[in-house]
């Protein structure tokens, strides 16, 4: 069964029987794409006045929804807007050709950065809209995200069941997610722990903040040195719960923010990289595994060019790098 809409009163309300391909969906995902041409900032405006229900009870932004679950939408006036035209081709093609697995049912691209995964917030085509813009006949769902401008590893089902299957298996927490990043300055150890709760909050307009806070989730990431930079360390961070920012916050949180990070990162650091080539946030999905049905998926993404070659500069150039005492001497 498919998700299905009924009106009821009062006139314009619509309630919605939510089917499995939605099962597991966060609920501000699923309105962007049942009220198309709604702004985001609408949205939550609408959760947060307590106007969308589900089975009755009002629902917060990151409220999963499951099969069977009934979505009370209030009616909504959208203004009325030129016809689309359709992403730029040069965007659909570079995610076209991004694809580096594919099966019955799933597909995998390694996402360039500066491409978001959905469409929102003032972008009008993320990768699941360009991937669907080249694919015009396939059924594709977006089954994780990335940050727009985080590259590498990001998955979208082309069937139910590997949607649903792969959302429980993240749920269940048996995804193993490894990143690459780049840390300013010096952590004492190699190898070591952030264990810190997150707590989220969605700003005016949907952008997205979070902060180290004891009301906040559990999270939990492993950091793993790989190489050693003058001013800054390459790490491998595997992620041991999926939060928002957690990569980010965490880091920011040790005293050893990510280069380029420009939410949560170190301003004048993240300048002299910029005059050293590094353009955008150091952060590459280059690994995930999982197994569904009793199939074992593993799909890898070198790092990017980009990154590589700021590297080379920063191994020549950074040894003029003098970061901040305080900021290098932390325990972790």
């Amino acid at each position: 069964m498919q998700t299905v809409t009924s009106h009821d009163a009062p006139q314009g309300v619509r309630q919605v029987e939510i089917g499995p391909e939605r099962d597991g969906q966060r609920i501000d995902n699923a309105l962007m794409t049942l009220l198309k041409g709604v702004p985001k900032s609408m949205i939550y405006r609408l959760l947060r006045t307590g106007q969308v229900r589900v089975n009755g009870k009002r629902a917060k932004p990151d409220t999963r929804l499951i099969a069977g679950d009934t979505l009370r939408i209030p009616p909504v006036r959208v203004a009325e807007r030129a016809p689309d035209q359709g992403p730029p081709s040069g965007m659909v093609s570079a995610v076209a050709d991004a694809v580096i697995f594919e099966d019955k049912h799933f597909l995998v691209i390694d996402k360039p950065s500066g491409i978001a995964s959905h469409g929102g917030s003032g972008v009008s085509h993320g990768a699941i809209e360009l991937l669907r813009a080249a694919r015009p006949q396939e059924h594709l769902e977006l089954v994780h995200r990335l940050d727009r401008d985080t590259s590498g590893v990001l998955v979208f089902a082309k069937t139910r069941a590997g949607l649903t299957g792969l959302q429980a298996e993240i749920r269940a927490g048996t995804v193993t997610k490894q990143y690459l990043c780049l840390m300013v300055g010096h952590p004492s150890k190699a190898k070591f722990d952030v264990n810190a709760p997150l707590l989220k909050s969605v700003m005016q307009g949907g952008e997205r903040m979070v902060r180290v806070a004891d009301n906040g989730k559990p999270s939990l990431t492993f950091f793993r040195e790989m190489e050693q930079y003058p001013g800054a360390r390459l790490m491998q961070a595997t992620l041991g719960t999926g939060r928002t920012h957690q990569i980010r916050v965490h880091a920011a949180h040790i005293g050893h923010p990510l280069a380029g990070d420009a939410k949560y990162g170190d301003k004048d650091m993240n300048k002299r990289f910029r005059e050293m080539g590094l353009q955008r946030l150091f952060l590459h999905a280059s690994h995930m595994s999982f197994e569904v049905d009793g199939r074992a998926y593993s799909f890898s993404a070198p790092m990017p060019d980009d990154l590589k070659d700021f590297l080379d500069v920063l191994a020549v150039k950074g040894k003029r790098l003098r970061y901040l005492q305080e900021k290098s001497r932390t325990d972790f």
